[in-house]
């Protein structure tokens, strides 16, 4: 499932844009040297820039602070902070480094230094460098949010719970560090609390609900199997957004899940007209028309969810087609092809037993089933069927 918040990195951008450019405004004012009330107009200036979105013009002012002062702070940062803006990630690590190389304690060049680790999955040694400017602000809350998200995608789930709950207990009410509990309960598969971060965010923000929220919620239910419950929050996320791929996704889902396959069709194909080209979408739908009975349909869309790349559900939607269709020793040998890319997937032994029993061949539905037990893989389903059927 997607990240969500990610809107966060840029409101800390802007409010420290906002602190810099009112440290230059104070700092100008007491400035008498002609040199450094120009690194000051200059740095005004490429900060301004930097803060509406006009990069290039931002590095052109940063640049020429250079010219005069080498080892400018202020433009080491700035142009760390547009190459980060760039998403050239290298290049901001270069900028912030050799800002702290003369000025160790800046903290604009240590946070902009961690979000570019961060930004390149390198979580452990931004954890490093937060850690580092807690030392000088022990209680920003930004910066605890910012370790313990990093702490939760390297999974190490119990250390970033109690720095989510450490920021909760400073502020109750904080919506990066519930939606991060709410995150990592369900990269946990604990649903049901997950479901309790999630939806007192939705308590809080009742005038303004993320779409996000309610597709995350959705997305629980989902998982708890309580399809009727999903479905009414992903029906909430399409009358914000009616194009919403994740709620489109989970509509679908969930009516698939209650066995509601024409409704499932309807958002399938949706779906389809967003992404025409998405062989599980293009699979699910094949799923859906198969349990309607509508072969011919079905095998289209498998067929064309292979065109794309192989797929072991469409090739499996293929064999159960056959199987339906009475065609037992054509799904048999599609079964024992997909066995050798896939040999421990139960499923594919209990149909080509149940095809063999069609046929008549009891032995032959037994020795398929011991064929699972002898690779030492445990299945109540396969156990079951083969127990019935020596009886």
């Amino acid at each position: 499932m997607r990240e969500q918040f990610d809107g966060h990195l840029e409101n800390t951008t802007s409010e420290s844009v906002f602190s810099i450019v009112q440290d230059l405004e104070n700092e100008k004012n007491s400035e008498k040297d002609e040199k450094s009330a120009m690194i000051s107009e200059l740095s005004i200036k490429g900060y301004q820039k930097l803060k509406s979105n006009d990069l290039e013009a931002a590095k052109e002012f940063f640049e020429k602070i250079l010219e005069l002062d080498t080892n400018n702070n202020y433009a080491l940062v700035g142009l760390g902070d547009t190459e980060r803006k760039s998403e050239n990630f290298a290049e901001a690590i270069n900028f912030y480094n050799k800002c702290l190389e003369f000025h160790p304690d800046n903290n604009y060049a240590l946070f902009g230094l961690a979000d570019s680790y961060k930004a390149l999955n390198q979580f452990g040694k931004a954890i490093e460098i937060w850690e580092k400017y807690l030392v000088h602000d022990e209680k920003n809350i930004t910066v605890i949010t910012r370790i313990a998200d990093a702490y939760r995608k390297i999974h190490s789930y119990k250390k970033s719970s109690e720095l989510y709950q450490q920021i909760l207990k400073m502020e109750e009410t904080n919506a990066y560090a519930l939606v991060g509990l709410g995150h990592l309960n369900f990269d946990l598969k604990k649903y049901h609390e997950a479901l309790y971060y999630w939806k007192k965010m939705l308590e809080l923000n009742k005038d303004h609900v993320d779409i996000r929220i309610l597709t995350s919620i959705g997305n629980c239910h989902r998982k708890l199997k309580t399809f009727s419950e999903g479905v009414f929050y992903f029906q909430k996320a399409l009358e914000m957004d009616p194009k919403n791929f994740y709620a489109l996704f989970g509509l679908a889902d969930c009516y698939r899940g209650m066995n509601q396959q024409d409704k499932s069709v309807e958002y399938w194909n949706k779906l389809l007209e967003i992404d025409p080209e998405n062989k599980v979408i293009l699979t699910r739908l094949g799923d859906a028309y198969r349990n309607m009975g509508d072969y011919k349909a079905a095998e289209e869309y498998y067929n064309r969810a292979l065109n794309i790349d192989f797929d072991i559900y469409a090739a499996m939607g293929l064999a159960l087609i056959c199987k339906c269709e009475g065609k037992y020793a054509e799904a048999i040998d599609r079964f024992k092809n997909l066995i050798r890319n896939d040999s421990k997937n139960y499923r594919l032994y209990i149909d080509i037993a149940d095809c063999y029993i069609n046929q008549n061949k009891k032995e032959e539905a037994i020795r398929a089933l011991e064929s699972f037990q002898t690779q030492g893989i445990y299945s109540s389903a396969v156990n079951e069927m083969l127990e019935n059927l020596k009886k």
